[in-house]
């Protein structure tokens, strides 16, 4: 039978845990899921709850209404004791990106509709994006004279090259979705109605397969940008000694010689 949701008493944001799979959506429709400090708070918060909870396997994030996430809310900029901008970045939206760039578990993308500023970075940091077909991304930071941020400047040019990803950060043109799948920034683009289902069947796919195995193809993933291939070389070999001895290797190999799916335990 599957698991009962178990639903976060989260404010502007909902979160729910069902079948191994956390649902975290951004739930400020009427603002465009524009980012607020409580939003920003909560998002981190429900990150750390996946991060000690084993019994997640994957994570899907997405928005409700007609947008992912519109970025920082700009009226909350307008306050007299908003934060310098240095200390909001640094304080508030670093530690997003970093808890979601560190996470074992695997992040599905649901982007149902424009995904800008902050709220692409978001988009960006995810592991797998599938979008719907209205969806958009766009970095708006220099219609505001600001410069992108939340990772922006270094997901981009590793999804969709360095050229395209400075026609996107420099003139701050907007991607379709289809454009966004040309570029290889979305795995694939699905009508709206769809995106739900689809986004939860590849979350499905994922929480079935083997945790630990998982984790380490994150993390080598992660490197791989950052040290040469000798280095890559000796991390899989790492990564396939500590994947090699568990029980899951062992499931997986007796599940192969007898024609049946393996029942990874995360063990």
């Amino acid at each position: 039978m599957p698991a009962d949701p178990q639903p976060s008493s989260f404010g502007a944001l909902r979160f729910e845990v069902a079948d191994a799979i956390a649902t975290i959506t951004l739930d400020r429709p009427l603002a465009l899921n524009a980012l607020t400090v409580p939003l920003k708070l909560e998002l981190l918060a429900a990150l750390r709850s996946v991060a000690r909870d084993r019994g997640v396997r994957a994570v899907v994030l997405t928005g409700t209404g007609r947008a992912f996430c519109a970025g920082q809310d700009l009226k909350e900029r307008l306050e007299p004791d908003a934060a310098p901008l240095e200390v909001e970045v640094r304080d508030r939206y670093n530690p997003i990106i970093t808890a979601m760039r560190r996470l074992d578990q695997p992040i599905v993308g649901a982007i149902n509709g424009i995904a800008a500023g902050a709220g692409a970075s978001l988009a960006f940091a995810c592991d797998v994006r599938i979008a719907a077909d209205g969806a958009s991304f766009v970095l708006a930071f220099g219609r505001i004279g600001l410069v992108p941020d939340s990772g922006a400047t270094w997901f981009l040019p590793r999804l969709v090259g360095p050229a395209k990803a400075a026609e996107l950060a420099l003139l701050g043109e907007s991607l379709s979705a289809a454009e966004a799948e040309r570029f290889g920034l979305v795995a694939r683009v699905v009508p709206a109605e769809a995106l739900g289902a689809e986004a939860r069947s590849m979350a499905l796919r994922l929480a079935g397969l083997a945790p630990l195995a998982l984790a380490l193809t994150k993390r080598a993933l992660e490197r791989s940008w950052s040290v040469d291939l000798e280095r890559a070389l000796e991390d899989e070999a790492y990564g396939q000694g500590i994947a090699g001895a568990t029980a899951d290797h062992a499931e997986g190999l007796a599940a192969f010689v007898e024609k049946r799916s393996p029942r990874f335990t995360g063990e």
